[in-house]
């Protein structure tokens, strides 16, 4: 069965032009196919504070009201995703840039508004992703860039945890491809101390998830990350690491063990 990388990039590498062209050169010159999701980092979040729309986190989720989602498609769906494929046509690895409305690529459905109300907020179908699609584009030998904006299929776009989507996406095509899914940022892994970058759990099960949750060492944006984990896991995703973006290449050629395996 031949090997397929899901990667998400998410964090501070998206803010950072440096780090943003040394990640996606690495990425470049993988000699393996690959499917990169991204989040937005912090450029929506400053747009909708300069235009005065109040913004919610909960549970590191963002609440998406009206304005919100208008900015969110802007920015995930128009410049970062178009950054990112401007670049890595820069280092000639063919890529094409594309939302969840795209192709029908991924249909969502509106989260339910209790317990809470996160406003226009999208949770992939189980059969929400057109896998045909993305199997045409690998054989092509183009790759997918995929931002965080979906559809719901009744005309309305919905922002989407990015985590969700690159974890759905593994699931989806392993049935096809033995997938491997690696979720990247400017941290060094799962901490043990948020503030101490050596302290890196190298590898999380699920029974020490349980206990570090309870314990409040592992919290707000990562407890999403790791549900999206372990649920992967279940799905039969051969493989699941959360690195410093930095690592990647080592990573995907088993040159380093560096950051957090998920097991």
């Amino acid at each position: 069965m031949k090997k397929l990388n899901i990667i998400k990039i998410g964090g501070n590498i998206i803010d950072d032009e440096l780090q943003l062209e040394e990640f996606l050169y690495a990425l470049a010159t993988l000699n393996e196919p690959f499917i990169l999701v991204h989040g937005g980092g912090k450029l929506a979040t400053d747009l909708a504070t300069d235009l005065n729309i109040p913004q919610e986190m909960i549970d590191g989720r963002r609440v998406t009201n009206a304005q919100t989602l208008k900015i969110a498609t802007m920015v995930y769906a128009g410049y970062i995703n178009k950054n990112i494929v401007a670049l890595l046509q820069k280092h000639k690895r063919n890529s094409i840039g594309l939302s969840g409305a795209d192709a029908n690529l991924i249909q969502t459905t509106k989260r339910n508004p209790e317990p809470i109300d996160f406003g226009f907020v999208g949770d992939v179908k189980p059969d929400g992703i057109n896998i045909a699609f993305l199997k045409q584009l690998l054989q092509l030998g183009i790759t997918p860039v995929i931002s965080a904006i979906t559809h719901d299929g009744n005309g309305q776009l919905l922002n989407t945890n990015a985590d969700s989507i690159a974890n759905t996406i593994a699931v989806s095509l392993s049935r096809t491809f033995d997938t491997q899914l690696i979720y990247c940022f400017e941290k060094n892994g799962v901490l043990y101390h948020p503030e101490d970058e050596n302290s890196v759990i190298p590898v999380l099960d699920w029974n020490m998830f349980q206990t570090l949750k309870s314990e409040g060492v592992i919290s707000k944006g990562m407890l999403p990350k790791l549900e999206n984990c372990f649920q992967a896991l279940e799905q039969k995703v051969g493989k699941i690491g959360i690195i410093n973006a930095k690592n990647i290449s080592g990573f995907i050629n088993n040159k380093t063990h560096e950051g957090t395996s998920i097991q």
